[in-house]
């Protein structure tokens, strides 16, 4: 059984015309969406230019889902992943790329009022987010998604990361959780929105309890678990939309979009942080530090890893990481909801289109141009007619 569904078949199957056949591509293609709050912003300014290259190629009704055989996002990265690729009313994706923002700047103030913050519990009670995301996915089930998806969340009462995908909603009763529960979970960040709790039903009826928050703490970028999924589905021999062995980074794609982190100051060091007491490492001096050493160090490690994974076997240009380490001010938060931060996070992502591909270096930890690669633009351009010709195999008279 063929876990990873075929780009063929998130091409809408009921509008495909019956002259095509799926037939085998050449490359498996990820699209991975960090957690980040508000300055998810970021990466929705990235996706809908290379939707809009995408539609350059194949026509308006091109869709990012039609495209990608995973997509994995945590937190806010999570809430795009089910705009992008959950099924409306005609089984088409209930977003395009270019309607994302327009999601963020409408309900952004109303999920992170800036007036309103609790002095008591988590700083936003998350009623409205509850109340939109239910809205927007209805009864949508895990199993629905047009692409397969991947969303982190942790449980708190097992104290273990718990990862959703299409692939074990099709096969595991109790994990084919509703898409509104599992993105309300993955964006439960600790101190800003409640935990969530929902249930789901064994095979034998029997309650299958979660007890979630958000993803972003063990995952808050999501790539590496997108790309250890698809190799575990080639060892266990679930996977036949392309002639691929395990590891091979030669024939994956994958486009892998931060929400930017903030510009590199030395706060802290070994002779000052030697001396704190536990209050020190939540809290001082307005920052959180914990907080800010657990987020760093998993999303930076990932990044780490898989492009050291492509650059051993000469694929670094398979991987396309798009990542702003230079964020200031209020732009850094995940909460900053007004009309002037969001219309700033828009512009950081539309000058980071412009910027020159960049890498990050593994002893550093800091991005550096590559040269010779030219801009975000030219490479998602590049990306975006790998895609094309990739679906045009798939879906071969």
């Amino acid at each position: 059984m063929a876990l990873l569904r075929p780009i063929a078949t998130a091409l809408h199957c009921a509008n495909k015309p019956t002259s095509h056949q799926t037939t085998k591509g050449k490359i498996v293609t990820v699209l991975s969406i960090d957690g980040g709050g508000i300055r998810g912003i970021i990466p929705g300014t990235i996706l809908a230019f290379l939707e809009s290259k995408l539609q350059e190629l194949d026509g308006p009704n091109a869709r990012i889902a039609d495209y990608f055989d995973v997509i994995s996002g945590t937190s806010t990265g999570g809430l795009v992943t089910a705009m992008l690729a959950a099924p409306d009313k005609d089984n088409k994706p209930l977003f395009a790329a270019k309607d994302i923002n327009k999601f963020y700047f409408e309900h952004g103030p109303k999920i992170f009022p800036q007036d309103s913050a609790s002095a008591t519990g988590p700083k936003y009670d998350g009623k409205y987010l509850r109340s939109i995301i239910k809205d927007l996915l209805d009864t949508k089930t895990m199993n629905q998604t047009l692409s397969d998806v991947i969303i982190p969340t942790f449980d708190i009462k097992l104290i273990q990361p718990m990862v959703f995908s299409t692939s074990d909603a099709k096969i595991k009763t109790s994990k084919n959780a509703l898409l509104a529960d599992v993105c309300v979970a993955t964006s439960a960040a600790p101190t800003f929105l409640p935990a969530h709790y929902f249930e789901t039903k064994h095979e034998d009826g029997k309650t299958r309890s979660f007890n979630l928050i958000d993803g972003g703490v063990a995952a808050n970028n999501p790539t590496q678990v997108a790309i250890t999924h698809i190799f575990n589905q080639i060892v266990k021999g679930h996977f036949d939309t392309v002639d691929i062995k395990p590891m091979d980074t030669t024939k994956i794609l994958v486009v892998s979009l931060g929400t930017g982190t903030a510009k590199f100051e030395a706060k802290y060091n070994a002779t000052m942080v030697a001396e704190w007491s536990p209050i020190n490492w939540i809290f001082d001096k307005g920052a959180t530090p914990l907080i800010d050493v657990y987020s760093a160090s998993s999303t930076d490690m990932v990044d780490i890893q898989v492009s050291s994974m492509f650059q051993a076997l000469g694929a670094e240009k398979n991987y396309l990481r798009i990542q702003d380490d230079n964020l200031t001010g209020t732009t850094t938060s995940v909460d900053g909801a007004t009309t002037t931060n969001m219309e700033a996070l828009a512009d950081i992502g539309s000058k980071l289109l412009e910027k020159s591909v960049a890498r990050v270096n593994v002893d550093t930890g800091a991005f550096e141009p590559v040269v010779g690669e030219g801009t975000n633009s030219d490479a998602l351009t590049r990306f975006a007619k790998l895609l094309s010709d990739e679906r045009k195999i798939r879906i071969a008279k």
